[in-house]
């Protein structure tokens, strides 16, 4: 089907189904194009809250679906494709983290948003690349965490919080491929290109004193747009390159790796998108008996990163307030075994 009449279908579409469609920022450009906003993973879920659309259509992957299913109960929440996976999430099983907090019954477990609902049902807090200092800084300084899945992600944070954290082993396998040595030679070539890390990546131990700056998608986003520098390095999954561009085409962006592509984002095609519209395929829900346990974290996550934010459906408090240990949210979540 030509591109512009597949474009046209989909509006029409989203029309009929009071629907808003939500993309990461590594989804394909036809995707980003008929999106009603584009972000990362806790922009998506802020705008999945406040969103009064009755279908949630969310391109990215399926972790990020269960997050919205989960905040937005009241509201149907499909995806275009249900091998839209990740592997990085699969690499981390509930009973693992039931495990370590058996074996340390005063540490905390952190989860990368990057988890499926049922481990972050065994949780104490949840984090984005974009505010998992703040949420490391928000545990009290005795505690012991342990931070899953992402070795580098926690690595990164280690180095910055100073925090006594066990790390698992799990990996990105688009941000893994990033070589140090291509790095160099591009900065060689280069030498006036600003270089933006994502802290996923697996070359980040052996470089992250060479980036200029370590940041998250929307980080990078906000980053390129404000720079003076109109040239720029970009170790992160490729698809944001078209985003990047779209919104900078006086700036020029090259990519760290040609191989950063995450199989599983790009499952989803336009073509999958209308057909989701129309047959309202596919559903993402969550057992509730996980989902009240897993938005704890959540939960936490939001006041500790968006601590003036509006109440929205009656899931955050609209005042700010300081998160302590013991508090009646927290002690449940580190009640759950």
């Amino acid at each position: 089907m030509e591109q512009t009449m597949l474009a046209e279908q989909v509006l029409e579409w989203k029309g009929r189904r009071n629907a808003v469609i939500l993309a990461h920022n590594y989804q394909e450009g036809r995707i980003q194009d008929v999106a009603d906003f584009t972000g990362d993973s806790l922009k998506l879920a802020q705008f999945a809250v406040r969103t009064d659309a009755e279908v949630i259509l969310f391109c990215g992957v399926h972790f990020m679906a269960e997050t919205a299913a989960m905040l937005c109960p009241d509201r149907k929440v499909i995806v275009p494709d249900l091998a839209a996976g990740c592997s990085l999430a699969d690499m981390i099983m509930p009973g693992q983290v039931r495990k370590w907090k058996q074996q340390h019954r005063d540490g905390v477990a952190v989860c990368y948003i990057n988890t499926a609902a049922a481990v972050k049902a065994e949780c104490d807090y949840c984090c984005t690349s974009a505010n998992g200092e703040q949420v490391i800084n928000a545990i009290p300084a005795d505690k012991e965490i342990l931070f899953v899945p992402d070795f580098y992600l926690g690595s990164y944070l280690k180095a910055k919080t100073g925090r006594n954290i066990e790390l698992w082993k799990g990996y990105c396998p688009a941000h893994a491929v990033i070589d140090p040595a291509h790095i160099e030679k591009l900065q060689e070539q280069h030498p006036d290109a600003e270089f933006l890390m994502h802290p996923e990546c697996g070359c980040l131990t052996k470089q992250m004193d060479l980036a200029d700056k370590i940041l998250s998608t929307d980080g990078m986003m906000k980053h390129v747009k404000e720079s003076g520098s109109k040239r720029f390095i970009i170790a992160t999954e490729n698809g944001i390159l078209y985003r990047m561009r779209k919104e900078n085409p006086d700036k020029i962006f090259l990519p760290a790796s040609e191989h950063a592509t995450c199989s599983h984002m790009q499952q989803n095609t336009l073509e999958k998108v209308l057909r989701s519209l129309i047959t309202l395929e596919y559903p993402v829900t969550v057992e509730p008996a996980i989902a009240r346990r897993a938005i704890l974290c959540i939960e936490r996550m939001m006041e500790i990163s968006q601590p003036k934010a509006e109440v929205v459906h009656g899931w955050l408090d609209p005042e700010p307030h300081p998160v302590r240990w013991g508090d009646p949210v927290l002690a449940a979540a580190n009640d759950l075994s």
